[in-house]
């Protein structure tokens, strides 16, 4: 009887079918004492103290109620009743499990019929507000309040109920735009068991067939619930509101445990309002400057969008739009990443544990995803900033069943040049823009396409000597299909390229045009299948085709007496296949098992050339050449990929987690420069260069506070690489025709521990990053002469053991908030010249082992106030401002020190990007 008695409080708590029943409580405890404007939370504090029944309410109802009442030693129920007199809350008592439950009108209910839980009669049927089968289908609802009372018949209409379980699928969209909700969570709560939406919406849940009632909860969307009989298989798609509380503060009920009782670690997802909140420079919203306040993430320095992610190098981050690789993520210098915020639906980084659908590189997965527009009406949003100005517009080509969104971005940047002291930048120029565009269509329940365009370009010149212009290009196209509730798939076909020119004609006799291009041409299809709600399978096999010309130097204009210089082709087939389950041992442990092969052939036409064993290569030890014709296989790579997680759950707030992976890289990105340039080289794995592998181990501990709105985590990790790519002292990169004789392989070795405590909720919020870390490389094979440092361990580049950052939001009111970044890190490793000597008559200069000292710390603030217009619902238009200062203290931090010759002495000089506090202001709009 307990058992039943807890069922039905809790469902009808959570309904709402609600009926006045305060003569039949039961009278619960002994209470008493006198209050006076008392909060209603410490009210219910000191009631909890005098008896033992434990309180359920909302704080966002009762966050500026006060309690004033004397009550004499009396029953429970009667001091309720007294206190609560002339409020719009009401109570019910559950004494068998001593717990109280406040609502606002209308009542609780405390009773059932006995028949309530038993499958509907036709009579019953017939009177009841039974969804048909065309509502189930196509979520044509007249609105979620009513949708929640509605009876959902889920299998064969009208027939008996049959034994065993069933699975009920579908999709859970927006009910205002249409567009799919990801992430949210669809369960039963008597049952406890449940699943989450994936990136198209989708959930999959098998249940006992019966009565059940399914809830859903999602960050940024109310709670709601579907009442269903589940007879057999079928399908019930969710519309769900948005939810905007603009005040009072709310528990985020959906992935609010995410963190503890989720299997993936190493995972960071940021949505758009989290981004938005984060000041940066210009007043930009820029996803890469967020994604490196997160723990484990650095850059080598200021204007700099290369990622290092765990103690990877820059090219060992896998970064996708819409599936399809974007191998420049930034603008103008790398002060802005290339995607315009206001299509984007979310980002996922993946630090470790990456799932084996993912490969291709060694430390990180950056997942962007875009919204797929509204599919209900038409509307748009844009801003104009100090630099850059944006527009997206979006809408319905068939209402409910498809929508486009499209978006533009262009820079107005060329008048802050100008305004800087010094004749160089006042003839310097530089813009850029970027444009995407997405349609998604629907044809049925089980088929839906989706086609995603993207470009981006960049032009700068400085002192009207060199232009340089580099460009991105990508395009997606995806066909989802569904095979049973249990299984669908998706079929994917992507191209990507990326390709820039340095021109340079200031004298007619040099002029000259240098090209480089890279393009890649991927097809996937990628499977998900859920057997039961224990085990999810996944599963897929994938085909990548390179074709990179590595560099063409070609005379430009008539005069030009440069000669010609074009480099050979490179092309590779890269091929894998992959599968992997989660499944629940126990309700407390969970485990993810996955195994990815992949299989990579280097192809012709390539002439590989063969040097003296036991000697450094360079074009003076080649001892043969062989030639490979076209499509011929010149060298082919080949291994497992292990991925394995568990997670064990401590309590209800707290587990612990571990996880490996082995990741595979064939390509690899070539650099003279510390910081990722727009004018860097990508070399494919060939005979000489091998391809990078990397092993990673991580451990860590999870703990929510206060009702899950606080997250704690400690991560550890280590991760060894090898056959990654370091270079020679004075390598040469660019028109190389013999790149082995100057680049090495290296192996590297990382480890730390990340730290991160995260608010979610309430008027402030924001999060704390702690991260110690050490990324270190070693040169030992080969010649002697070919070792840095004499074959020991020497920091990388970007290895900055200590970082701390703070990012916080207040809300002062619904229509002004403010927002701060704090940023501290060590400085990074230098190599610095100690002393001058004479060797055949010339002056040489001596340099340190390789990155033995630091330049100094960097430390940054920056503030942005964030004012709203006002949030009547029929406008024109809404619209705010964002003010905001980038390095609000005016810290001079250096980006790099470096060294000239003075009339005979080595001087030192100190590079620093932005030296002053960088004010900007930006106007948002959306209609």
């Amino acid at each position: 009887m307990p058992q039943f008695y807890r069922i039905v409080i809790l469902f009808i708590f959570c309904s709402g079918l609600l009926w006045p029943c305060y003569g039949q409580q039961p009278t619960g405890g002994v209470v008493s004492g006198t209050y006076t404007r008392v909060p209603f939370a410490e009210f219910i504090r000191q009631l909890e103290t005098q008896t033992s029944y434990h309180f359920y309410y909302d704080p966002a109802e009762t966050d500026s109620l006060t309690i004033t009442a004397t009550l004499p030693a009396q029953p429970l129920a009667q001091a309720l009743e007294q206190a609560l007199q002339g409020t719009h809350l009401q109570f019910v008592l559950d004494a068998a499990e001593k717990r109280v439950f406040i609502v606002g009108s209308p009542a609780v209910l405390a009773t059932l019929p006995d028949s309530f839980f038993q499958p509907p009669t036709a009579e019953q049927t017939a009177k009841e507000p039974t969804a048909n089968p065309a509502e189930r289908s196509t979520g044509r609802v007249a609105s979620v309040s009513t949708s929640e009372l509605k009876l959902y018949e889920i299998g064969p209409a009208g027939g008996a109920l049959a034994s065993g379980k069933a699975t009920v699928a579908g999709h859970v969209r927006e009910q205002a735009s249409g567009e799919p909700v990801i992430g949210a969570t669809v369960y039963v709560e008597a049952l406890n068991t449940g699943t989450s939406t994936d990136q198209y919406g989708y959930y999959s849940l098998t249940l006992p067939v019966g009565r059940h009632e399914l809830r859903v909860r999602g960050i940024g969307i109310k709670n709601t619930r579907r009442q269903l009989v589940l007879r057999g298989n079928g399908k019930l798609d969710i519309e769900t509101e948005e939810d905007i509380i603009p005040l009072k503060e709310v528990v985020i009920e959906a992935e609010k445990d995410k963190n503890v009782s989720g299997m993936q670690m190493g995972l960071e997802k940021l949505d758009i309002k989290t981004m938005r909140q984060v000041p940066t420079a210009f007043g930009e919203t820029d996803i890469l400057r967020v994604v490196l306040t997160l723990p484990g993430v650095k850059s080598v320095g200021e204007g700099n969008t290369g990622l290092n992610v765990r103690g990877g190098t820059a090219d060992q981050n896998l970064i996708l739009f819409n599936d399809a690789v974007i191998y420049n993520p930034s603008h103008l210098f790398g002060f802005f990443s290339a995607f315009n915020p206001d299509i984007l639906q979310g980002v996922e980084l993946y630090k470790s544990a990456i799932p084996a659908k993912y490969g291709g590189r060694l430390s990180s997965v950056l997942d962007i995803t875009t919204r797929d527009g509204n599919k209900k009406k038409f509307a748009g949003s844009g801003g104009i900033g100090p630099l850059t100005s944006r527009l997206t517009l979006e809408g319905p080509l068939v209402k409910d069943k498809s929508a486009f969104i499209l978006s533009g971005r262009s820079s107005y940047s060329d008048w802050l040049l100008h305004l800087l002291p010094g004749k160089t930048f006042q003839e310097s120029s530089a813009s850029f823009y970027d444009l995407a565009a997405h349609i998604s269509h629907s044809f049925s329940d089980k088929n839906t396409l989706y086609v995603t365009g993207y470009r981006s370009a960049d032009k700068f010149q400085l002192a009207s000597d060199t232009a340089y212009r580099y460009h991105n290009q990508s395009a997606s196209l995806k066909w989802r299909h569904s095979f049973s509730n249990k299984l669908y798939g998706v079929f994917t076909g992507t191209l990507s390229q990326y390709a820039y020119n340095i021109t340079s004609e200031r004298d007619p006799a040099t002029a000259s045009r240098l090209t480089y291009d890279i393009g890649q041409y991927n097809v996937l299809a990628d499977f998900s299948y859920f057997p039961n709600a224990q085990h999810t399978v996944d599963f897929g096999i994938s085909s990548l085709l390179y074709n990179i010309a590595p560099g063409s130097l070609k005379p430009f204009g008539a005069e030009s007496l440069v000669k010609p210089n074009v480099l050979p082709q490179e092309q590779a087939l890269e091929s894998a296949i992959y599968a992997s389950d989660r499944f629940d041992i126990t309700p407390r442990l969970s485990v993810s098992m996955g195994l990815r092969y992949s299989l990579y052939n280097a192809l012709g036409p390539h002439d590989v050339y063969h040097y003296r064993p036991g000697s450094s290569k360079s074009t003076t030890t080649i001892t043969d050449t062989v030639r490979y014709t076209s499509g011929q296989v010149l060298a082919t790579y080949h291994g497992p990929e292990y991925r394995f997680s568990t997670r064990y759950t401590l309590t209800d707030h707290s587990s612990v987690k571990l996880s490996y992976n082995r990741t595979r890289q064939y390509i690899h990105l070539l650099s003279n420069t510390v910081s990722v340039s727009p004018t860097d080289i990508w070399k494919l794995s060939d005979y000489h260069i091998r391809p990078q592998v990397g092993n990673q181990v991580s451990a860590g501990y999870y703990h929510n506070l206060k009702a899950n709105t606080i997250e704690t985590s400690v991560e550890v990790y280590y991760k060894a690489t090898r056959d990654f790519v370091d270079y020679k002292g004075g390598a040469t990169l660019l028109l190389n025709r013999h790149l082995e004789t100057d680049v090495v392989n290296a192996v590297g070795k990382a480890y730390g521990v990340e730290v991160l405590v995260r608010k979610l909720t309430g008027k402030l919020n924001g999060w704390v990053s702690y991260t110690y870390s050490r990324a270190l490389v070693k040169v030992d094979e080969g010649p002697v002469a070919d070792r840095v440092n004499g074959g020991s361990y020497y920091p990388s580049n970007f290895d900055k053991p200590h970082d701390l950052t703070l990012i916080g939001n207040y809300r002062f009111s619904r229509r002004v908030s403010t927002s701060l970044n704090l940023t501290y890190s060590t400085g990074r490793p230098i190599t610095l010249p100690l002393a001058t000597y004479y060797s055949g008559g010339a002056e040489r200069v001596y340099y340190s082992e390789r990155n033995a000292y630091r330049v100094p710390d960097y430390y940054r603030a920056d503030f942005a106030l964030n004012l709203e217009g006002n949030h009547k619902v029929r406008k024109l238009a809404h619209s705010s401002w964002t003010l905001g200062v980038y390095n609000l203290t005016g810290r001079d931090n250096p980006f790099s020190v470096y060294f000239k010759t003075v009339n005979g002495q080595i001087k030192g000089y100190k590079l620093a990007v932005f030296a002053h506090p960088i004010p900007s202001i930006t106007y948002n709009f959306r209609f």
